[in-house]
Order: C-alpha cells, then structure tokens, then sequence
C-alpha cells in the first residue's frame, strides 16, 4: 500500500502540532503485531495525528516498526525521536488539522465547530439553537 505524502512545510506543522501529545499505543517486546496496527488504526481515525512508544532499545528496529505501521496503514511519518514515532493519516469526515482540506472530502455536519455553543438535545429536536450569549434562537435554515 502506497503511503501518504506530505510536503516538509506540513511535516513540520503537523510536528508541532504533535508536541504536546502523549503516545496512545505501546508497543511491547512482541513488535508490531495485527493486534497493533488494528489499536493505531482507530487512534489514527479518531484524532489523525498520534504518537507511538516503541520498547525496543534498537533504532534499526524502530525505524522498521515505523515503516511497518505507515505502510499497512496507508499514514505518514512526522517524526522519530527515540523510542517516540508520531504518525499522520487524514480521516475525511474530520475537520483537517491544518485547515487545508479539499472541497469534495467528506465532513461531518452533525459536528458543532470549535466556536459555536452547544446546544442541549431537548432544544435542538424543538429546532431552537443557543448562541454565544446563552439565548436560544430558532435555527436558521439553509
């Protein structure tokens, strides 16, 4: 499988981007194993950028795991620093991580954006939505 490629100006948002980020999937003395790539494929849809810990003392080694795990999973490395790897892979039905998507990919309209209120299920089924004051309005239609 062919992995994604991204441009070193986006390797290098998506590295910061990852800095404060704790690695969501441990890799044991067994390696990368199906049981591995099946837990960072769903890190990998729901938050697109992750980080994996490797316990394995050989780079040569961890360089191959990182190989391993963007090759089967069609991601990009971003970074490998230690026993650290951060890894990218784009979900189209979230917002990009850098703002950058394509018109025709697929997005969640059911998701609120980052600066819109929430608005409690009863008010919404009744088509009221709350604004940034707290007051509900109905909802605008389209």
């Amino acid at each position: 499988m062919p992995k994604l490629s991204i441009t070193t100006a986006e390797r290098n948002e998506y590295r910061a981007l990852a800095h404060h980020l704790k690695p969501v999937v441990l890799v044991g003395d067994q390696g990368v194993t199906e049981a591995v790539l099946k837990e960072i494929d769903t890190h990998l849809q729901a938050h697109q950028l992750i980080k994996i810990k490797i316990n394995d003392d050989e780079r040569s080694v961890r360089q191959a795991s990182l190989q391993t795990i963007c090759d089967a999973l069609e991601a990009a490395p971003i970074h490998h620093l230690g026993k650290t790897l951060t890894i990218y892979r784009r979900n189209p039905l979230k917002p990009a991580l850098l703002g950058s998507a394509p018109d025709d990919e697929l997005h969640n309209p059911l998701r609120r954006g980052r600066n819109e209120p929430y608005t409690p299920k009863k008010y919404a089924a009744q088509g009221l939505k709350k604004s940034k004051s707290g007051q509900l309005h109905k909802k605008k239609r389209k």
